[in-house]
């Protein structure tokens, strides 16, 4: 392996290129016209464009990366996580091309990016198990039938999917019609496939998981366990490794259980086996995902383990230690999101004018973005990703507070207020009392909604780069000139509406997926309107008060702004 083409951007993109050059091979970058000048295609060896603005007609283009894989050439390829590193058929592609997919053989990933057929083999290994369907269910008169035999709530889940999108739980029988078609619509954006199962839900569940290493010789170990309970949507906010607060019993059967299902299904490379632990302690099987895992940093952390080099060294033939790994310290990773968790954690736009990173012992940030970089709606909304590593969980919590008070961004709302307020939160900085739904249960949010002033940006430097394409080749030139004559830009507040008086506003940029009630509708409070969808992820927009609706005028598909009006409510 000479040279890698990372099939994908933001901070996992950077990770990969930065390994790569450890590891002495070329790092090949694509990008978006949105991508342009992001921070991995600066931190890659050579960049290529695709071409295009949103993710079907970029970074899902598996024509487009395998021809500029052989262009530029490439031997390999890495698939990070999201977009087409979960996908059977692209890998199929890669090694037809006589590439070398840095990932496991397509038939694992057909077997356990399943998620039926991934119970079927968890089943088979003895693996533990909540009840739940044993294929796809068709319509949410299945999904009902199944919460009356088994009892509420139900998670209506992605065959094929992965990271909170296509999942939805159901609390009661009267809203798994609208949760089942959520899902369905989730998975065939996220994923291009509508398939769901139905599994029961436990009750206040911990999501723990174990990071796994499988070599093409037959050995396999895992190289920690991680607990990711803190979600908000079920998507993870805060990971930690070692999961704290198990049994040796409960450690045993993880990694016993973990082992036995990547050697069913002819695992190998990175990938993670993800289990539910009840508030009983019951532990339940919940998927594996084929890749290499957005939390994989707290791992490397206690282990000393390069997980992405592992993944080159295990793509090129070689062996791993067989044995596993002796886990030093305590880690804990916080995501820094664009989004605003005083106005119900929705997603954020805008520019980022303000960048200052902690520093100092036992601090990490991965970032995909600098001063500068603008976020837009096309894809996630991960900044970056701050991790904090001590001798002991105490001295990452107190590490983690220090650093969570450098940390500074501007110019858009971030995820940063929660962490400061969770790292001083006794249910999970003490008594660890977290589950997958405890932010939006329990958690006592008083982060006020973000106000943007508007003003002017500083500038860093005395200098413009201006970046130039030579046959969808990509190449950087620095222009030096007089500050003085440097331009200035406003950045445009991204402030959030929400319901006022009459008005029904959207809380944010997106597109409408689904309108549920037309003009002349009686509502009441609660009523669902209309769902819009951002960053991958669908936002129902309900009725505030009782009346009828009036002046609607959207129609699906349609992109809406910021605070936009979408119907008023008239009494």
């Amino acid at each position: 392996m000479k040279a890698v083409l990372i099939a994908n951007r933001g901070e996992i993109a950077v990770r990969v290129a930065r390994a790569a050059r450890d590891h002495g091979i070329k790092s090949i970058a694509i990008y978006s016209d949105e991508d342009r000048a992001s921070l991995h295609v600066a931190t890659a060896d050579e960049a290529f464009a695709l071409n295009g603005l949103s993710a079907a007609e970029t970074y899902l283009d598996q024509n487009k990366i395998i021809e500029i894989a052989k262009k530029s050439g490439a031997d390999a390829v890495h698939p990070g996580y999201g977009f087409l590193s979960e996908n059977a058929d692209f890998a199929d592609r890669v090694i037809a091309a006589g590439l070398i997919w840095i990932g496991p053989p397509p038939a694992a990933i057909r077997l356990l990016g399943d998620k039926v057929s991934a119970r079927k083999i968890a089943a088979a290994v003895g693996a533990p198990l909540v009840a739940g369907t044993t294929d796809p269910v068709d319509s949410p008169d299945e999904v009902i039938a199944f919460a009356k035999e088994h009892g509420l709530p139900v998670a209506i889940k992605a065959a094929h999917g992965g990271g909170g999108r296509g999942l939805k739980v159901a609390h009661n029988i009267e809203e798994i019609p609208e949760l089942f078609a959520s899902a369905v619509r989730e998975a065939i954006t996220g994923f291009g496939r509508g398939e769901c199962f139905v599994e029961r839900y436990l009750n206040k569940p911990r999501h723990v998981e174990t990071q796994c290493l499988v070599d093409s010789h037959g050995n396999a170990v895992v190289v920690s366990t991680r607990d990711c309970s803190l979600q908000r949507r079920h998507q993870k906010l805060v990971e930690e490794a070692p999961a704290p607060f198990l049994t040796e019993a409960q450690i045993e059967q993880l990694y016993s259980s973990s082992k036995a299902i990547m050697k069913k299904a002819g695992y190998i490379g990175a990938g993670t086996c993800e289990f539910l632990i009840g508030s009983d302690g019951t532990i339940s099987f919940l998927e594996v995902n084929t890749r290499l895992q957005v939390e994989h940093p707290v791992s490397e952390e206690v282990t000393g383990i390069d997980l992405v080099r592992e993944q080159f060294r295990i793509a090129d033939g070689e062996k791993i230690n067989p044995v596993d790994p002796i886990i030093r310290g305590h880690s804990i990773e916080f995501r820094i999101n664009g989004e605003d968790p005083g106005n119900g954690f929705l997603p954020s736009l805008g520019t980022i004018t303000k960048w200052e990173v902690p520093f100092g012992p036992g601090v990490r940030i991965d970032a995909g973005f600098d001063y500068g970089h603008t976020i837009g709606t096309h894809f996630d909304s991960l900044l970056a990703k701050l991790i904090v590593t001590g001798a002991t969980r105490d001295e990452a919590l107190s590490r983690a507070r220090r650093a969570l008070r450098e940390f500074e961004i501007g110019g858009l709302a971030t995820a940063l207020p929660f962490h400061r307020a969770i790292i001083y939160d006794p249910n999970f900085a003490k008594d660890f009392k977290v589950y997958t739904s405890y932010i939006e249960n329990e958690f006592n949010n008083e982060i006020p909604a973000f106000s943007f002033k508007q003003g002017v940006a500083d500038s860093k430097a005395a200098s413009q780069k201006v970046v130039a394409e030579v046959n969808g080749h990509r190449f950087e030139v620095l222009i030096h000139t007089p500050e003085s004559i440097q331009k200035r830009h406003r950045v445009k507040s991204n402030a959030i509406g929400q319901a006022s008086g009459d008005s029904l506003n959207s809380p944010m940029q997106g597109t409408v997926v689904k309108i549920v009630k037309s003009n002349g509708d009686r509502v009441e409070p609660g009523d669902l309107i209309v769902v819009l969808e951002a960053m991958k992820m669908e936002q129902p927009l309900i009725a505030h008060k009782a009346g009828t609706i009036a002046k609607l005028q959207v129609s699906v598909g349609e992109t809406v702004a910021s605070g936009s009006t979408l119907c008023v409510i008239e009494d």
